[in-house]
């Protein structure tokens, strides 16, 4: 009962019709995602986050790992943190008496 209209077969265009509004469709979908911006702001920050917690618990690794070795070091050799440590004693004592004589 559908007449061609001389642009051929009914069926093909109804499909190539079908397709088109299918491709139509996902075209919107892509547009409307894009324009949602709350929903991409809210994406990009849960994504940051995911970023800064993985690089603060590989800060808190590194300090970790730092702090324990410079322990290592301190159990190693007392006698050189010990002089260290005096020698720190000293220049804070230095400092102290000088201020004291200037005022």
């Amino acid at each position: 009962m559908t007449r061609s209209n001389g642009f051929g077969n009914p069926e093909a265009l109804r499909a190539d019709i079908r397709q088109t509004r299918a491709e139509l469709g996902e075209t919107v979908q892509a547009l409307a995602a894009k324009a949602d911006v709350k929903a991409r702001i809210k994406g990009s920050a849960a994504q940051t986050r995911d970023r800064m917690k993985q690089r603060a618990g590989q800060t808190t690794a590194n300090v970790r790992s730092s702090v324990h070795d410079a322990g290592s070091v301190a159990l190693r050799h007392p006698v050189s943190w010990a002089v260290l440590g005096a020698g720190a004693l000293a220049l804070a004592i230095v400092v102290l008496m000088a201020r004291g004589r200037r005022g």
